[in-house]
């Protein structure tokens, strides 16, 4: 008899979670010196950065915002991907587990920066308590920035679970990872009301879009699981002689 595929539960960790943050220490410093470095280079850059006004902190923010949504829709596809066996096609249940475990910890760095280059911006003037204490800001949508905060905390506990799985065990891991879906929800919401953005054809396209497409996949996921159910059930049945 053939072996039996391992199920998504039984894929180990594939990212070294002290490689990937040497990783994105070195993103962060490369950044920190192209600030110090390319206003040189590029003097009218320097308004932008140090003027008194400065944008660029504020369009940071807005793209890696959109940045990080994203890996987390990518993220989520490929688990509903595995759960759905679509992923045994291409490009295989491990690939698709390590990928979705990579591109997890890759959106949760775009969110944490995200949230911290918001430090430089003089419109808000945000400080450090007010980026990672929900609910602390007056100033800017204090609901929705806060909605979005929780989220990114939601966030760090699924993708830490990822090396907890051995010690919380395969059902409390699963549970976790249900989390995902109230996640992205958070995410919506926090881009669509707490965003500057969201009134722009393009966003809304993009929202209707990676939001319908999840949607569609979960929906697939959940009859593809009861489709499965009643086909066992059926199996178990006793045939009337």
């Amino acid at each position: 008899m053939p072996p039996t595929p391992p199920s998504e539960n039984e894929y180990e960790s594939s990212v070294n979670i002290q490689f990937f943050l040497m990783i994105m220490l070195a993103m962060i410093v490369g950044l920190l010196l192209a600030i110090l470095v390319v206003p040189t280079w590029l003097p009218n850059m320097a308004i932008s950065l140090t003027g008194s006004d400065p944008k660029v902190y504020w369009y940071l923010s807005r793209a890696t915002a959109f940045v990080s949504l994203s890996i987390l829709w990518l993220s989520m596809v490929l688990g509903l991907a595995i759960t759905n066996k679509m992923a045994r096609l291409w490009p295989g249940a491990p690939a698709a587990f390590a990928v979705h475990e990579y591109v997890s910890l890759l959106g949760l760095a775009f969110a944490l920066f995200h949230a911290l280059i918001l430090l430089g911006d003089h419109y808000i003037n945000f400080t450090v308590a007010q980026i990672f204490i929900p609910f602390s800001t007056v100033d800017y949508r204090p609901t929705w920035i806060g909605i979005g905060q929780l989220g990114f905390y939601i966030w760090l506990i699924v993708a830490l679970s990822f090396y907890l799985r051995s010690s919380i065990g395969q059902k409390t891991w699963r549970v976790l990872h249900y989390l995902s879906f109230t996640m992205y929800v958070i995410g919506l919401l926090h881009g669509l009301f707490g965003g500057t953005d969201s009134s722009t054809t393009w966003a809304q396209y993009y929202y209707w879009i990676s939001g319908g497409s999840l949607l569609f996949l979960l929906v697939y996921r959940i009859v593809n699981s009861i489709t499965e159910k009643l086909t066992v059930s059926a199996r178990r049945v006793p045939q009337i002689q």
